[in-house]
């Protein structure tokens, strides 16, 4: 069953509250959202797994830690999701990243693809699919089901806000999936937007309306 961890950091909750201000610009939203992801991804690795390695420091020989198994890849959500990158990338400067492309139609609000890059190694990595908001859950579950068919299996989902019908929606169809959220609010409203939300999260990374 589906892991979801709701986060309760103090820095995260902060830095949450501001970027849902109407009076945040593009440029500290772009930079905040980066910050978020950089701390929802410390909690997220939380459990990769860590092996013993005999190395040499200038006093004498000694055991250290260091992450073993499978190697990592990101795979924003476009194009709202690229604004979660590289914060992670500062963490796990090693990973790899992929990208899909989907976006909502505004009638059915379903999710339609249109773009899907993936390392040759996906499916031998632990992949974090990020998109800052789980709304109607539809493209964060689509992504995941296109990871899927390709013959990827060990999937982890990182948001910054989610609504409770995306997590319901997320939880039903990808049980296998752990879920990082960063804030869960009250509901959507009836444009499928996040209430109280931030808004169009794109929009306000790069500035377009």
């Amino acid at each position: 069953m589906t892991k979801v961890k709701i986060m309760d950091h103090p820095l995260i909750q902060h830095k949450i509250g501001l970027i849902r201000r109407t009076e945040t610009g593009s440029k500290d939203f772009r930079q905040m959202i980066g910050e978020i992801a950089m701390l929802i991804c410390y909690e997220a690795t939380r459990g990769l797994k860590l092996s013993d390695v005999e190395i040499e420091t200038p006093i004498c020989k000694t055991t250290v830690k260091e992450l073993m198994g499978k190697k990592l890849a990101v795979v924003p959500i476009l194009r709202a999701g690229l604004g979660m990158v590289d914060g992670m990338l500062q963490l796990i400067p090693a990973a790899k990243v992929g990208h899909i492309g989907l976006y909502r139609d505004p009638d059915t609000l379903e999710p339609v693809e249109y773009y899907c890059k993936l390392p040759q190694d996906a499916s031998e990595r632990e992949i974090f699919v990020v998109d800052p908001m789980l709304a109607t859950g539809g493209s964060s579950v689509a992504a995941i089901q296109m990871l899927k068919d390709k013959g990827v299996n060990n999937i982890h989902f990182m948001c910054i806000i989610a609504a409770p019908e995306g997590l319901k929606r997320m939880q039903e169809s990808h049980p296998d999936v752990d879920v990082y959220v960063g804030a869960l609010d009250s509901h959507l409203n009836e444009h499928g937007y996040i209430v109280p939300g931030l808004g169009d999260a794109g929009d306000r990374i790069f500035g377009t309306k």
